[in-house]
């Protein structure tokens, strides 16, 4: 942070409510399409890699965890397409938000959404999409507002650095 950085949400409030609405109606659409909130996380989690949100990252990581992925899908997401600890609904979401992140050259945005779709129903497929436009959203005002992420207490040390430090 430079002490110049403008945070979009504090300058412009109303945008930022605005935003925040079509979350809630995403989330909703989510929730309606039968979709576990653990999807939409790990989504929310890839997408800020993506993209290199740390702010979002930080958030979505923990929000990823308390709504049920485990630590060990958290851990290898970046490498999600090489392993089997996702089920197929969560493969289509992440391609689904690959797609919609990196928006790759036509053919290939096409093939993907085509896999991802043939998993999922239109009410699924249709909630994933916008879940995917809405957290690239939030991910560039994170990132054009520089939004610090702060240590929380405990956070910065390793269990075997906090016992070092708590015997010393």
């Amino acid at each position: 942070m430079t002490g110049k950085d403008l945070f979009l949400d504090k300058s412009d409030p109303a945008s930022w409510r605005a935003l925040n609405g079509l979350a809630l109606k995403v989330a909703e659409a989510v929730e309606q399409a039968g979709l576990p909130r653990s999807t939409v996380e790990l989504v929310n989690v890839r997408i800020s890699q993506l993209n290199g949100c740390a702010f979002c990252l930080d958030l979505h990581v923990r929000l990823a965890r308390q709504a049920g992925a485990s630590e060990q899908q958290v851990a290898v997401l970046p490498a999600w397409r090489d392993t089997t600890v996702f089920s197929t609904t969560e493969r289509a979401a992440l391609m689904i938000g690959e797609a919609a992140t990196e928006l790759p050259d036509h053919e290939r945005l096409q093939t993907e959404l085509a896999a991802a779709r043939a998993e999922l129903t239109d009410e699924q497929f249709s909630a994933l999409q916008w879940a995917a436009v809405t957290m690239n959203a939030f991910n560039r005002v994170s990132i054009l507002s520089g939004h610090p992420v702060r240590l929380r207490p405990g956070a910065g040390k390793n269990a075997t650095q906090k016992a070092a430090a708590e015997a010393s």
